[in-house]
């Protein structure tokens, strides 16, 4: 089922990002250190630009004609057996 409705569309990022407060807060509540909380920012920017390499770099700067659904599926993709990815 696809959203299409603008307003839904900004609840669920809405909600993504709120989701993404809370649970980082909660990670850091018992432990606070500004060590963590560096570490954390790291990784989530880490894990950001990954995802943005996925889905754009490669299908705009490395083969157009390479697409996938997911993460999954790329990952099938790249390592099936004598077959390139852009296929």
């Amino acid at each position: 089922m696809d959203i299409k409705s603008p307003a839904l569309l900004k609840l669920k990022g809405a909600l993504f990002a709120f989701l993404g407060l809370l649970s980082g807060g909660l990670l850091l509540a018992p432990v606070f250190s500004w060590q963590a909380l560096g570490l954390l920012l790291i990784c989530i920017w880490a894990c950001c630009r990954t995802y943005y390499f996925c889905f754009y770099v490669l299908h705009h700067y490395v083969d157009p004609s390479f697409r996938y659904a997911g993460l999954i599926d790329l990952a099938k993709r790249l390592w099936e057996p004598g077959k390139p990815p852009h296929e």
